[in-house]
């Protein structure tokens, strides 16, 4: 059975994270594995500075106190994650998903999230966590850590989950967006949708061959393709597209060459993401 694996820290993502988890559990038939990390840089440790002039009898004291209240915020810490995996679980099963894990791990998920995903076949994070500064429009922290560790396909979701009946694909002819094409044409996730094929630069005979042979594999595998080749910056351009066509998932590698890599790597990841308001699949 496929497996998926749901990253959750109960911010105010997190339902969007199950409803999309949710989507493709149904569509991949697979179960899922819900993961909550308990980063210890997250829970604000108790601070105190005691190299000044206080007595040892209460600089004791003091110190005693503050490992006390580190250990009550760590049971609150663990205490709100089983919390928010039992959400989870309740969330997903009333969603029809038959088989759920839920497990609460310690550690930053960005160091260790290639051990758990190994054995999952996509993997689900929310755009912003907890921690995401959501008045200056940052993506979570997380985020493009994830994505750079995960062999597995990585679904970004949106703030809120709608029907997912249309999807672009954004495509430079480079090794990671031939293989989204491949997984579209072969997978059941994207099956049945619409497809626009996206590519930037005009005029470049090897990237419109490419291109057709793209939009040929994915029409012998079912799906109602139409392709385009546009001028003009890649983000800009495909935010275009993506409200203009009403788009509700934009599918690309997260790795590629050209222009278009430039939307993967370095801080116009976050633009990209930042800028649609849809959910984003990337592979490497």
């Amino acid at each position: 059975m496929p497996n998926i694996l749901a990253c959750t820290d109960g911010s105010i993502y997190a339902n969007s994270v199950y409803n999309h988890t949710a989507w493709a559990a149904a569509k991949m038939s697979a179960s899922v594995h819900v993961l909550h990390m308990l980063n210890p840089h997250h829970e604000d440790p108790v601070k105190a500075d005691t190299s000044g002039s206080i007595g040892i009898g209460a600089k004791t004291a003091l110190l005693e106190e503050i490992v006390e209240l580190e250990a009550a915020r760590a049971k609150v810490a663990r205490k709100r994650g089983e919390a928010i995996l039992e959400d989870a679980t309740a969330q997903l099963s009333a969603a029809g998903v038959q088989e759920v894990q839920a497990d609460q791990k310690h550690g930053r998920l960005s160091d260790s999230i290639d051990s758990y995903e190994r054995d999952a076949d996509l993997v689900v994070i929310g755009k912003r966590g907890n921690h995401a500064n959501f008045a200056a429009g940052h993506i979570g922290h997380n985020l493009e850590r994830v994505v750079r560790s995960c062999k597995h396909p990585v679904l970004v979701t949106s703030r809120e989950f709608t029907k997912i009946e249309r999807f672009a694909l954004a495509f430079d002819g480079g090794n990671s967006a031939k293989k989204a094409v491949e997984y579209a044409a072969s997978q059941p996730l994207l099956k049945g949708m619409q497809c626009q094929l996206l590519s930037i630069g005009k005029g470049n005979t090897k990237l419109e061959a490419a291109l057709n042979q793209a939009k040929q594999t994915l029409s012998d595998a079912g799906l109602d393709v139409s392709a385009e080749i546009r001028d003009g910056e890649p983000d800009k351009v495909i935010g275009e597209a993506v409200a203009d066509s009403h788009i509700d998932l934009l599918v690309m590698g997260a790795y590629g060459h050209s222009r278009i890599r430039h939307l993967i790597v370095g801080s116009t990841t976050t633009a990209m993401i930042r800028t649609v308001k849809i959910p984003v699949l990337l592979f490497r």
